[in-house]
């Protein structure tokens, strides 16, 4: 076993020098960078941080969207001695001004202009940070403070130059006890924590990895995922680990889908919120055929639905009118899938939040394959998994190698093992009410283990709804189902506590929406989303499903009343980088339209 993630890298590059270790786009051209060059890069960063000042267990931090330079800032980080802190992109000046002094980070490295401006703005708050490193061309001021990418690097050929073994020494100290990063919690429901995760947290994740199978060297993944989150943090282990192919993104979500027909991937991981876009967008085309055509792909969909309940209760469905609607629909669906994907993907891996049972079954349909996982930035992210050979819908698969579950009375499900955080930064108390003397983290969530082993979430604890009725209702599945159910909808809040009955606030998609309103010919003019997301014919399509979702729920768990919102949620507001609504926060900012929803 290597003594450290960093020798786990160092390890490839020399099995793998002159392979591709990762795709990236420059000036509308797709280019790689074998692992030894990558490595070259590393080892430069890594002797600049000696160069600056950073000392053996210090904290430096990067601020930045995922790209290639993040893993080389990472890695630099590592080779130094040092641990990893990062900070969501999109996180604002206080975020960071809190993660910084929190962390006691000694120097920070942003990717533009727009991030250095947040840390320009607190620089008299965070008086630890001793230099400041943009990696936008000309975006630095190149004072006693702030230092470019390029001089930064060139300092680290210097200082290698003076001494060619320093990463060496370094690294050498590495232990697998010592701290490779402290990962922030999102912070929506208080203080955010620093979550501390060792080399032997991520060690774990890559041997358990290896042991399954599910990802191997010949692999091209897909990342678009942000790195500062722990989702994506195993992915890159996963890739240093077998040393295969990281295609990065261009940096912007609406060149996802053509990145992937360029990069043909074989692997990618995703939150459900991409799956959802996906199954929508899939959706509002059937619907807006027309002809036999249309009605044919239409009563597939509807067909596909039936027996996706079906299924999900246990039930083989294998009748006449199910295989014509997978020759005729299904069949087709899958295959344009494939094709926008790129035609070599094995794979997605689901993770970060509940994916849909709905929209599990849809995929599993149209023969594309989704591995749903579960963890938590707490147990280095790959706790469960369903492989790609063995998946159960509606389940997040078995434990990996190595992991304990089990069930507390209360249903709350427990985690013990080598991927599980050593605590959180500076936060003992915090700390002993998540793990306990036998090294059981208690995770807030709820769910169950089945016969075969694989587990089930059916919500988190905290966002259990208690009505005024005293009956229990999981939120997450209503919503999920919701979403599930129409390509317009976007996001779902179920609300309810304390209250008589559930309420729910809704977004509507934009892309969805203004398709939908050209086609019902209610929109005319230039699209304003905040104007027609309020037509009467979109409360009334909404009203549909909702009455749809309704019919398979009990009484106390349908939704009575809601209202739609005349925007859609945005990231750093009301969902998190990784897409998750931010309920506490939601309830609160909306707290007057969901008491209009009561006042009568």
């Amino acid at each position: 076993m290597a003594q450290s993630v960093y020798h786990l890298f160092r390890d490839t590059v020399q099995s793998r020098s002159q392979r591709t270790a990762a795709q990236y786009k420059e000036d509308g051209e797709w280019k790689s960078q074998t692992w030894g060059e990558f490595a070259a890069i590393s080892d430069r960063a890594s002797a600049g941080l000696v160069a600056l000042g950073i000392e053996p267990k210090d904290r430096v931090s990067i601020m930045a969207t995922t790209a290639l330079e993040w893993a080389h800032a990472d890695m630099g980080i590592l080779g130094a001695g040092a641990t990893t802190v990062p900070i969501y992109h999109s996180s604002t000046e206080e975020d960071a001004e809190y993660i910084l002094n929190n962390s006691g980070a000694r120097l920070v490295i942003v990717d533009e202009n727009a991030q250095a401006e947040k840390i320009r703005a607190i620089r008299s708050q965070i008086p630890n940070v001793i230099k400041l490193i943009v990696m936008e061309a000309g975006a630095a001021k190149e004072d006693d403070w702030e230092m470019s990418w390029e001089t930064f690097l060139k300092t680290g050929e210097e200082k290698l130059g003076e001494v060619s073994d320093i990463v060496d020494q370094r690294a050498s100290g590495l232990t697998a006890d010592d701290v490779l990063t402290l990962i922030y919690t999102s912070g929506t429901t208080g203080v955010p924590k620093g979550t501390v995760l060792t080399h032997d947290c991520m060690l774990y994740e890559a041997e358990a990895i290896n042991k399954v199978g599910i990802i191997h060297g010949e692999d091209v993944q897909y990342m678009f995922l942000p790195l500062a989150h722990v989702f994506a943090k195993v992915m890159e282990v996963a890739w240093i680990g077998t040393g295969h192919v990281m295609a990065f993104w261009e940096g912007d979500q609406k060149k996802i889908v053509d990145n992937l027909a360029e990069v043909r991937p074989t692997m990618m991981a995703a939150v459900p919120r991409i799956y959802e876009k996906v199954h929508a967008s899939v959706v509002s085309k059937i619907e807006a055929r027309t002809g036999i055509g249309g009605a044919i792909a239409k009563w597939g969909i509807a067909k596909g639905e039936e027996v996706g309940r079906r299924m999900l209760a246990g039930e083989k469905v294998d009748d006449f009118s199910w295989k014509l609607a997978k020759k005729l629909v299904f069949s087709k669906v899958g295959a344009q899938l494939h094709e926008r994907f790129g035609g070599r993907l094995r794979f997605f891996i689901s993770g970060g939040a509940p994916l849909g049972r709905d929209l599990g079954a849809f995929f599993q349909q149209v023969g594309v394959t989704i591995c749903e996982g579960y963890g938590l930035t707490e147990t280095s992210a790959a706790t469960c998994v369903n492989l790609p050979s063995n998946i159960k819908l509606g389940t997040v698969g078995v434990p990996l190698p190595g992991t304990q579950v089990r069930i507390a009375d209360d249903g709350e499900i427990l985690i013990k093992g080598r991927g599980v955080m050593k605590g959180y930064w500076k936060m003992p108390e915090e700390t002993a009410k998540a793990i306990d003397e036998d090294g059981w983290f208690y995770t807030g969530d709820i769910g169950e283990i089945d016969q075969d082993g694989f587990v089930r979430i059916t919500d988190r604890k905290k966002d259990i709804i208690i009505t005024a009725g005293g009956k229990n209702v999981a939120p997450q599945k209503i919503e999920n189902a919701l979403k599930s159910k129409s390509p317009l909808i976007s996001q779902v809040i179920v609300h309810g506590d304390k209250r008589k009955y559930l309420s729910a606030l809704l977004t509507v998609d934009p892309d969805a929406l203004e398709s939908w309103a050209n086609e019902k010919k209610i929109s005319s003019g230039a699209f304003d989303y905040s104007v027609v997301s309020q037509k009467q014919e979109v409360r009334a399509e909404v009203q549909r499903v909702v009455d749809l979702v309704n019919e398979d729920l009990a009484r106390f768990e349908t939704i009575k009343k809601f209202s739609i919102l005349d925007h859609d949620f945005e990231i750093g507001d009301q969902l998190t980088p990784k897409l998750s609504v931010k309920r506490k926060h939601c309830n609160e900012k909306y707290k007057s339209i969901f008491d209009g929803m009561y006042d009568a």
